[in-house]
Formats: C-alpha cells, sequence, structure tokens
C-alpha cells in the first residue's frame, strides 16, 4: 500500500521550558501546562488518548494507562525561538547562529537604501503589534502613501499597506525588494506582506499576506519526498516558510478549523507522500496576545476535530502532531518561548505507547518520515521509526 505521512504542527505549543531558557529570558515558560493551569484545566480527551499528559503534567490532562499513540518530546538545538528557525529544523537544517532580530528597528541606513530602492518614504520602522500598528499608523499612511515598516521579536521585516492606497501588486513588489535586500547580518527569516483595508478608527488586516522566506541553505525534508517522485501537499504558511521549495501543491488558510478542514481534503485525495499543515491561530491570535482562555479554547476545538483526523487516516498512514517553539501566554511581554515541544505520532500499522523521551533535535522528525517514505537519508537528525514499527 502507498504510503503517507501528515504532519501536523500546532504553532506555538510549546511544552515546557529548554535548559538554555534562561538566555532567551523565558525561565518559567511552559505554554500548554501554564494555559491549562491558568485555566483551571484543559479538557483535551483526544490528545490525552494519544498521550500528550505522558510527556509532562498539564492540569486536566491525565497520563494515558494505555496511550493509543506513541508519545516524547524534541529540544531544538539550532539557536533561536522563532517559526523559520523551527520548521526548518523539522525539515533537517539546523542553525548554528539564530536569525537576527532588530529590537530597536533596522538600521537608519539600509531604511535609506530600502527608502531609494522602492521610490517611497517610509513611516515606523519599530517593534510593534500589527494589529496595533495599524490603528496608530494607519491614517497617515493613507494619507501619505508611505508604507508602515515594523518588526517583532521575530526575525521578521514587516510592510503593512492599505490595499486601496498601495494595490497588492505594488506592496509584493517592494516587500520582494526588501528580500532581495536583507542579507548577511540582516538576512531575516522572512518578510511579510500585510495589506489591510479600513478607515480611520477601524483598520483591519486581510486575508492577502504573504510571506517572503529566506532559502533555507540546503536540501530539506520536503525536497527528499518530492525527489522520490511522492506528493508534498502544504496547507497554511507551510509554502512560504519553505520558500516553495519541494512543495507539489499547496493552500492558504485563514485560521485553524479551515486549516483543518484542507488537511482532511487533502487526506481525501493524495495518495502518496507528505501532507504537512500549520495552524498559526495559537501563536498568531492567542500566544502574541496574552490571551489565555482563547489559547485554552483553541486547543480544545483542535482536539474536537481529531475523530475526523483519525477517521481520514489509511491503513498505511503515519499521523505525527508536533510544535515549532512555544508563545506562553502568560509569560511577561508577547514573545515566542524557548521550550520543548510536544511529539505524538499514530497510525494504524504503528506501535502504540511507545515513549519517544526526548529527542535531541527536530530533525529527528524529518529523519523518521524519510526513512518511513522510502527516500534517500537526511543528514541531520536520527529516526525513531524501528522503535514505533510492528
Amino acid at each position: 500500500m502507498p504510503r503517507r505521512v501528515i504532519i501536523i504542527v500546532l504553532d506555538s505549543v510549546g511544552i515546557g521550558e529548554m535548559p538554555d531558557a534562561e538566555k532567551y529570558g523565558d525561565l518559567g515558560s511552559y505554554t500548554l501546562g501554564n494555559v491549562a493551569r491558568r485555566r483551571g484545566g484543559l479538557n483535551l480527551p483526544h490528545l490525552q488518548k494519544l498521550g500528550l499528559g505522558n510527556i509532562n503534567s498539564i492540569t486536566g490532562v491525565p497520563a494515558a494507562p494505555a496511550p493509543e499513540g506513541n508519545f516524547g518530546k524534541m529540544a531544538e538545538r539550532s539557536l533561536g525561538k522563532d517559526t523559520t528557525t523551527g520548521h526548518w529544523e523539522m525539515a533537517g537544517v539546523i542553525l548554528e547562529r539564530a536569525l537576527p532580530t532588530f529590537p530597536q528597528g533596522f538600521p537608519r541606513d539600509f531604511i535609506e537604501r530600502y527608502e531609494l530602492e522602492i521610490g517611497r518614504k517610509v513611516i515606523g520602522n519599530e517593534v510593534a503589534s500589527g494589529t496595533e500598528i495599524i490603528q496608530r499608523l494607519g491614517e497617515e499612511h493613507v494619507r501619505t502613501g508611505k508604507p508602515i515598516v515594523y518588526t517583532s521579536a521575530d526575525s521578521v521585516f514587516q510592510v503593512a499597506a492599505h490595499e486601496e492606497i498601495i494595490p497588492l501588486p505594488e506592496l509584493m513588489r517592494i516587500c520582494q525588494t526588501a528580500r532581495t535586500m536583507l542579507t548577511d547580518e540582516l538576512r531575516v527569516g522572512r518578510v511579510i506582506a500585510r495589506p489591510f483595508l479600513g478607515e480611520r478608527g477601524n483598520f483591519y488586516r486581510t486575508s492577502n499576506r504573504h510571506d517572503f522566506a529566506l532559502q533555507p541553505p540546503h536540501k530539506i525534508l520536503l525536497e527528499y519526498i518530492k525527489e522520490r517522485g511522492l506528493e508534498v501537499c502544504t496547507v497554511g504558511k507551510i509554502n512560504d516558510i519553505y520558500a516553495g521549495r519541494g512543495v507539489t501543491d499547496y493552500v492558504p488558510s485563514k485560521g485553524n478549523m479551515e486549516s483543518v478542514d484542507k488537511t482532511l481534503a487533502y487526506m481525501a485525495k493524495v495518495e502518496t507522500g507528505l501532507i504537512m499543515a500549520n495552524l498559526v491561530d495559537f501563536d498568531m491570535i492567542y500566544g502574541h496576545r496574552n490571551d489565555v482562555e482563547g489559547y485554552a479554547k483553541a486547543l480544545e476545538d483542535f482536539d474536537a476535530r481529531l475523530p475526523e483526523i483519525f477517521e481520514a487516516l489509511r491503513s498505511e498512514d503515519m499521523l505525527i502532531i508536533t510544535a515549532d517553539h512555544g508563545c506562553d501566554p502568560t509569560m511577561p511581554g508577547t514573545d515566542h518561548t524557548r521550550e520543548y515541544v510536544p511529539l505524538l505520532v499514530c497510525g494504524p500499522i504503528l506501535n502504540k505507547g511507545v515513549n519517544l523521551g526526548v529527542r535531541s533535535t527536530f530533525a529527528d522528525l524529518g529523519a523518521t518520515v524519510v526513512e518511513y517514505l522510502n527516500t534517500e537519508a537526511m543528514a541531520n537528525g536520527k529516526s525513531f521509526y524501528s522503535d514505533i514499527r510492528r
């Protein structure tokens, strides 16, 4: 039977501080555990059955006496704690140097060169929330036509513009210009186009966001699978994170539930290879906004959809549920947090209840996938397939 692997990345759902968390200002971070504790418990019966509560203590999610999945957690070997770093490491890229961040904004000389290249002055150039900065600077942008440049705790260069002031093709052009210019010490992980609409006091971001990602430095998981002649289908921002490398088909999505819907649609038609989805709401809507209740509800909403995913699994499928970093909404500030990520693996032909322990790198996930799909081995990572095969 043809084999498939379905990877669902719960964006930012960390499972406890890593040993070096203090270096990142993240001592005490534990996204899942702190959300559960602050909430008074989480109701995650399907994740609990897979073994989520067997990894670490989580209020309301007890350890399963006989887990129906295999469980463990993964440490990030790369330096950093952002989206690009975490996803790249799953795909076999381990960064010895963290992608740069700009807590004081981008250097003035770079901004001046950028303004010359795009033929426009910019406003902003600060660390800011995307929803807040368009309310604060949106009116000036509409009046002057100057795009809003901002960054965050991530390695990103973001450009916000009203779609009726700077049309989407022009916004994409000026973002691609930034991507081309941001090299060497300024090589941010992503340049993000952030279009918005509305009027003073009621500006709102549209769904026409686009990410211009840094190219991975060498061959990645998705390319190994594509070169084997298998399909590689991605949901949400996965295609952008990997700069399209190795992707045979992709669909954007506007939120967690739409991402689940589109994952299920792929599971109904893709015959072989990889289906990979990112569920961004945990991070974008709840983690970065310190919304504990919203985060908890989003976890429970995802858990409620798991029976549909289980039902769609074919006999030779492997399902992997994991995360890319933490974003503990109970911590001071709104940054990502340096945490282990959960690892839950199940499938009709796989063993159950195997404790996969603490993996030394996210790349173990990719190494396992390529072994399962019988492709060329990756340079990084140690497969755990032999531990869970029957």
